[in-house]
């Protein structure tokens, strides 16, 4: 029987002078093995909770566990496990693919041969092998997307963090990113993941939470969320039944 790798339990985050709380007595559950999709409008609190989650931000109050431990006495053991993709590119322009891998591996621990190894294996599967030494500001969109997924996964994390992992990339590159994440849970990886695209995120994902205002609204495979939603057809009726037709301009 699966085991739930993180567990959370009445987590609440409120910024400083701000009048809501960006999470709001969230509780939420991860089994080992799954790929789970947080959802939500902009402002949700979506960041806000990997945030807090990957050790990056203090919850104003609550508890959570990642594999069992608690970031209370235990988060540089946590930080050994996890591996964090953010939306944003975290990679130097002017280092070269490689030497941006070299620098993030050495960050984790990772030395010579086998840090050698795994640099190669993944350019290699992500098709940057022959670009490893071009510099990343010289880089495409979708190129960059590819090489900060490997420098978020060479220490091979138990759990890995996507916030918006496809994001203004070409179809190509999705398809590559999707498919490398796939093989990586199949190895044993669990996968806690944001996006905007829905189509995606209910082909990709094996459970969803949606959230708004910071709070839960629905949980469940995305086959199970659109059979209870009334005269929903995919993911996107789901969300929108949810969430409602408003626009969420964020300033």
């Amino acid at each position: 029987m699966p085991k739930n790798i993180i567990q959370i339990k009445n987590l609440y985050k409120k910024y400083k002078n701000a009048d809501d709380f960006s999470v709001n007595n969230i509780s939420l559950d991860i089994e080992e093995g799954e790929i789970y999709g947080i959802l939500g409008p902009n402002g949700a609190g979506k960041t806000t909770l990997i945030s807090m989650l990957c050790g990056l931000i203090k919850p104003s109050s609550g508890t959570y566990t990642i594999n069992g431990l608690s970031p209370r006495n235990k988060m540089t053991a946590i930080k050994r496990i996890i591996g964090i993709v953010p939306q944003e590119y975290a990679l130097y322009p002017t280092l070269t693919a490689n030497e941006n891998l070299q620098f993030f591996g050495a960050l984790y621990g990772l030395k010579n041969s086998f840090l050698r190894k795994k640099i190669e294996e993944g350019l290699e599967r992500v098709g940057l092998t022959e670009n490893s030494h071009k510099k990343i500001e010289h880089f495409s969109g979708g190129m960059k997307r590819r090489c900060n997924l490997i420098a978020g996964i060479l220490h091979q994390p138990k759990v890995l963090f996507l916030d918006e992992p496809t994001v203004g990339v070409d179809v190509q590159s999705r398809n590559v990113i999707i498919d490398f994440l796939k093989e990586l849970n199949q190895k044993g990886t669990t996968i806690i993941y944001t996006s905007h695209h829905l189509q995606e995120a209910e082909e990709f994902c094996t459970k969803i939470a949606i959230i708004d205002n910071g709070q839960i609204f629905a949980i469940g495979s995305p086959e199970e969320l659109i059979s209870k939603t009334p005269n929903a057809k995919n993911l996107e009726d789901v969300f929108i039944a949810l969430t409602g037709k408003e626009l969420r301009d964020a300033v």
